[in-house]
């Protein structure tokens, strides 16, 4: 997922110079240029700047304060448990359509039935 400064800006409710300054104090949002030099900003960019917003205007941190919690959040740790949450959540999204066939799309067949008489 790739969106403009512009569509972030609606996304979170802030102006662009905000953006931009978030940018500059936030190492880690790093915002791709396309050829004519226009912000790109990836998924995680979008998950880091939500992020922020949170800390800066919910839980009312400084900005040198959020930049310390987003760094520590985003540690080599929490990059594994992230991972294991994607996993589990692939698990889940996978038992759910084992579950429910009907549900899948294009789904033509059932699930073949196991020898204990549900589905295997």
């Amino acid at each position: 997922m790739k969106a403009s400064i512009g569509e972030v800006q609606r996304l979170l409710g802030v102006k662009t110079h905000t953006l931009r300054f978030w940018e500059k104090e936030i190492p880690l949002i790093q915002p791709r240029k396309d050829a004519f030099g226009r912000r790109l900003y990836s998924g995680r960019d979008i998950r880091i700047l939500l992020r922020l917003k949170h800390l800066l205007y919910v839980r009312h941190f400084s900005i040198h304060d959020a930049r310390l919690k987003l760094e520590s959040e985003l540690s080599d740790d929490r990059q594994n448990l992230r991972a294991e949450v994607d996993g589990i959540r692939a698990d889940l999204v996978a038992l759910y359509f084992h579950l429910h066939p009907a549900s899948k799309p294009h789904a033509s067949h059932p699930a073949p039935k196991s020898s204990h008489g549900g589905y295997s």
